[in-house]
């Protein structure tokens, strides 16, 4: 079964930067969907943190339709959860703890709907290919598991905010360990007890009657991204005060216990941060895939000129990034037409050999 993964199409984004609103841009994938009998939607389908669900969910509409004309009544579409679509699977955990303490949910589980929840909407515009949907992965065959990557955030080194609230919500739900240090996670309930409540809390903040609130979040992220990683010499007075300030604040999180969090930040400290808490995640969960497909941080690769040993886990797990469908200029540097964050990018599984990244937009 040729199976085609994309993650992070963040329909509904304010800034229209969710580039496969536009029909110029979704041909290609529609063309590649012609000779898949599969489609992966890795996570993060929908923005919901930039307004109200309704908003998401029209934005989306045209496009999964399309998509889902190009499967066909033959093809099938598994629908998994990130981090910023993560309400997408609350009104089935709500149901799945109605009556007391649930199974595990393990490397993958699957998730039903009924009518009204935000899944069975999807699943209607995805007509008429088959949908179902799964969590917190998806086994697409035995050595190759499939998940957005929001766990990776507690493991990360770089200070986001998500990674800041992990911190946090990890010194206040999980038991103590040596030391008073809180016990890592030891599986997928763990990571939900830490994060859930972050992903609620700014679901909420969306939802609410100020337009454009969350959207204020995350450009709080990028700004602070360009206040440090920009030239020198191109910096305003506040970027440079921020950024000589930023390693007494690295070091005073970490006396607080938030940690452990590094100064560093760059490109390249991004992707060993984000691959190291990958591998993290795989250790935790019990993960011992040869491949191990995952989105969330945009950064695409193994590609050309990436080091092919900094994408293997320590148990042996080769990793693979499917990048992100969203237009992201911060992040993509001078030259974006070999940046790992320019939008196109997919992997191709088959029924046999390693998947494949692809760009299907170069």
């Amino acid at each position: 079964m040729r199976t085609l993964v994309v993650s992070d199409l963040h329909f509904g984004t304010h800034a229209g930067t969710d580039v496969l609103r536009d029909p110029r841009r979704q041909a290609p994938l529609l063309a590649a969907l012609e000779g898949c009998e599969r489609l992966v939607l890795l996570g993060d389908v929908l923005e919901l943190r930039h307004g109200p669900m309704h908003e998401a969910l029209a934005a989306a509409r045209e496009p999964l339709g399309e998509m889902g004309a190009a499967l066909g009544p033959e093809g099938e579409v598994v629908v998994l959860a990130g981090n910023h679509d993560h309400y997408l699977v609350h009104p089935w955990s709500q149901r799945r703890a109605a009556g007391g303490p649930p199974p595990a949910l393990g490397s993958e589980t699957a998730v039903d709907w009924v009518a009204g929840d935000p899944l069975a909407d999807l699943a209607a515009m995805l007509a008429p290919a088959r949908v179902r949907a799964a969590y917190p992965g998806v086994w697409l065959r035995p050595d190759v598991w499939a998940t957005h990557g929001h766990y990776l955030d507690v493991h990360m080194t770089v200070p986001s905010i998500e990674r800041l609230g992990a911190g946090l919500m990890r010194r206040i739900v999980s038991p103590p360990g040596r030391g008073a240090v809180p016990q890592p996670p030891a599986a997928a309930e763990d990571y939900e007890a830490i994060l859930t409540p972050i992903y609620a809390w700014l679901h909420a903040v969306a939802q609410g009657a100020v337009p454009g609130r969350g959207r204020g979040l995350q450009g709080g992220s990028v700004r602070g991204w360009q206040a440090l990683t920009g030239p020198r010499g191109r910096r305003s007075v506040r970027a440079r005060a921020v950024a000589a300030a930023y390693p007494l604040v690295i070091a005073g999180l970490n006396r607080a216990g938030l940690g452990p969090l590094r100064a560093e930040v760059s490109g390249p400290a991004l992707r060993r941060s984000g691959l190291r808490g990958m591998d993290e995640v795989c250790a935790r969960l019990g993960v011992t895939a040869s491949y191990v497909i995952f989105g969330h941080t945009h950064r695409a690769g193994p590609l050309p000129d990436d080091d092919p040993a900094e994408w293997v886990t320590s148990r042996g797990s080769r990793l693979i990034n499917s990048g992100s469908w969203v237009h992201e200029p911060a992040f993509m540097g001078h030259d974006g037409s070999r940046s790992p964050y320019r939008t196109g990018f997919c992997v191709v599984v088959d029924d046999d050999g390693p998947p494949r990244l692809l760009n299907l937009s170069d």
